[in-house]
């Protein structure tokens, strides 16, 4: 048996992909149709090569012509055809017709299934690797509402027939991890990369619905691909679902908060309304065209050792509950994030921090991995338009307003802080409440955690409520002394 290398998967015999479309062919009971536009049909060719494949396959088909495409499953909106809306059009007109034309009196026990992909793989220049979408609606039981899982790939390959293989792979493990490992969504996930590395593809967004997946938290699935190393960084809406960055932050204005938000606090909120102040009134920014993110690092949610999943959905529903989009990454350093935001917009972007994210950014320990060291790291910084929108900090001691006019950095940071203070490239946020100076998410978490009173003040109102009613970051309702 060939062995995989991903998370608990390591010296596991795991199944080739010709026994995992074979088992699914035997299994009497599962049947349906395949529908792949973009690439070829690579995902049922593995299943008619495995054998058996008549008690699966009621239908194959490959809709590649768009008008073809748009006389079957409708044009979109957009005019586009690899999107997650021609996804779910595809997976739905399908099982519509299996429903219609296998009478369920005549097969009382199949499964019926759907599985389809829109892709489009590396364009002949190879300056666009491409990218899909892939799916499955499916039952596990005769008559039971059907259940879909939806995952968005970035294709990392540089040669269409390569492409062309792996996504036939990644689709027999879906469709064999949805009848097989359903009940493990975790597992399913990492299933998903047998006999696949992670430098060929990229999975950067996937939702779970029906009423086998009742009860996942698809902001914790988004948790999963960045710990397992599918993908550098996922995105999710205010109403808490998955959303592909790409859609949200194509050809954006964008303004980044970096934090811990555990929890989100008034410093959070004054940070995030004195940098969007600013922000609007730059040159080349609308507020319409303005998309601000909330991101969380990998390496903050580890900060406590192991990633506490209950405390990532707490900080999650947090700021959801304010209305914000949220982005969970990889991306210790920040120049990084601004090559990722780099990929899908070319227009101007702000990160706002704290004092101290300043004086960590002119750290050079941090850039030793980089040929160039911190001049490479800043060349990618700021090479764009970028700005830095810098909140005060209060020196306990002193009672000293730390600013961008005042902070200290490294002796031999100190014209390269100048060069980039003087250029106009760091702002100092200067509309802010003295007040919130004094607040701390550490300190608040500790008041929590003891049963003190008095946190409440120093959060947003509705998030003082949120922490109380369901009991985050481990709140409990304090117990009075009874009087003798």
């Amino acid at each position: 048996m060939p062995i995989t290398i991903m998370g608990d998967r390591e010296f596991e015999d795991v199944p080739s992909i010709k026994s995992k479309a074979l088992r699914i062919n035997l299994n009497e009971n599962i049947y349906g149709t395949f529908s792949e536009i973009g690439a070829g049909q690579e995902t049922v060719r593995n299943f008619f090569r495995a054998g058996g494949a008549s008690g699966t396959i009621a239908k194959a088909m490959s809709a590649y012509d768009k008008d073809f495409s748009d006389a079957i499953y409708g044009e979109e909106d957009d005019k586009r055809y690899v999107t997650e809306g021609r996804l779910k059009k595809m997976l739905s007109h399908e099982i519509n017709l299996i429903e219609a034309r296998i009478t369920r009196d005549k097969h009382p026990h199949k499964l019926f299934f759907s599985y389809a992909n829109t892709v489009a793989t590396i364009d002949f220049a190879k300056q666009y690797k491409g990218h899909g979408w892939v799916g499955i609606r499916y039952q596990v039981e005769p008559g039971e509402d059907y259940n879909e899982i939806s995952l968005h790939i970035r294709f990392h390959e540089n040669d269409a027939r390569l492409q062309q293989n792996t996504l036939g792979t990644l689709g027999v493990n879906l469709i064999y991890g949805a009848y097989y490992k359903y009940d493990n969504p975790k597992k399913l996930l990492r299933y998903l990369y047998d006999h696949i590395d992670k430098d060929q593809i990229e999975i950067d967004t996937i939702n779970f619905s029906g009423p086998r997946f009742e009860q996942v938290d698809n902001r914790l699935m988004s948790l999963q691909l960045v710990k397992n190393g599918m993908t550098d960084a996922v995105m999710f809406a205010p109403d808490g679902n998955n959303v592909l960055p790409a859609k949200i932050l194509y050809k954006k204005n964008i303004l980044a908060l970096r934090g811990s938000f555990r929890p989100v606090t008034k410093v959070n909120m004054d940070i995030y309304k004195g940098s969007l102040e600013l922000f609007i009134k730059e040159k080349k920014v609308s507020e319409e065209n303005t998309q601000v993110i909330f991101e969380i690092t990998l390496s903050n949610l580890r900060a406590e050792g192991e990633i506490n999943e209950l405390d990532f959905m707490d900080r999650a529903k947090l700021l959801c509950s304010l209305g914000q989009t949220v982005m969970i990454s990889n991306f210790q350093e920040y120049y990084k994030l601004v090559e990722y935001f780099s990929r899908y917009t070319k227009e101007r972007m702000g990160l706002a921090m704290g004092v101290n994210n300043m004086i960590e950014i002119f750290d050079e320990k941090y850039y030793r991995h980089l040929s160039g060291g911190i001049l490479e790291a800043f060349g990618k910084l700021f090479f764009k338009d970028l700005k830095v929108y810098l909140y005060p900090l209060k020196d306990h001691e002193t009672g000293e307003i730390i600013t961008s006019e005042n902070l200290k950095v490294h002796p031999r940071m100190k014209e390269l802080y100048k060069f980039f203070k003087y250029n106009g490239k760091v702002l100092d946020i200067k509309d802010y409440n003295p007040e919130f100076l004094d607040i701390f998410s550490r300190e608040i978490l500790q008041m929590i955690n003891d049963g003190k009173s008095g946190w409440e003040k120093m959060l947003p109102e509705s998030t003082s409520e949120m922490i109380k009613n369901q009991n985050l970051f481990g709140y409990k309702e304090p117990v009075l002394e009874k009087k003798e």
